[in-house]
């Protein structure tokens, strides 16, 4: 939650007009918990959408998250496909398998750094590629996962990327 790309990415949602909850995953800062392999941060995410939707139940919704979060909201966004689109920033490509993606068909946007350690353009391109429609990927100039040198860069195509 307090990590520069994700305050930026939240930033970029709320320009756009949404509304955004941030939150830690179990074990993640001063939150309680240990880590859950992915299964047990998937439950964090539903629970914290769950809240947001009981607060603000009219309003359609969204998922993001970077990095390794980028990787729960696929999993839990693809399953439910509810969501009006769900943003990837930061997709690690080497953290395990994306096949759920060639077949889910939620609006899907990818942004990545050119120089992302954790998922290398020519990875992700050719993971892209398979992946279902609808989707878009965004590249970053940037020298790292975490968008250095490109943290501007990277608030305006949130904010950009977001469907009118």
């Amino acid at each position: 939650m307090h990590n520069k790309v994700v305050y930026r990415m939240a930033r970029g949602l709320r320009r756009a007009g949404l509304v955004v909850l941030r939150f830690n995953f179990r074990g993640v800062g001063t939150s309680e918990g240990e880590h859950g392999n992915l299964t047990g941060e998937m439950e964090d995410a539903r629970v914290a959408l769950e809240w947001l939707r009981s607060r603000y139940p009219a309003l359609p919704f969204a998922l993001a998250g970077f990095s390794f979060g980028s990787r729960v909201i696929t999993r839990v966004g693809c399953a439910a496909a509810e969501a009006a689109f769900l943003m990837a920033v930061g997709f690690p490509t080497q953290m395990g398998d994306v096949e759920f993606l060639e077949t889910c068909g939620v609006p899907k946007i990818f942004v990545q750094s050119t120089h992302d350690q954790f998922g290398p353009r020519a990875e992700l391109e050719l993971a892209f590629a398979r992946f279902a429609e609808p989707k878009q990927l965004i590249w970053i100039e940037s020298s790292d996962h975490f968008f250095s040198g490109g943290l501007e860069a990277l608030d305006e195509a949130v904010a950009g990327a977001v469907p009118r």
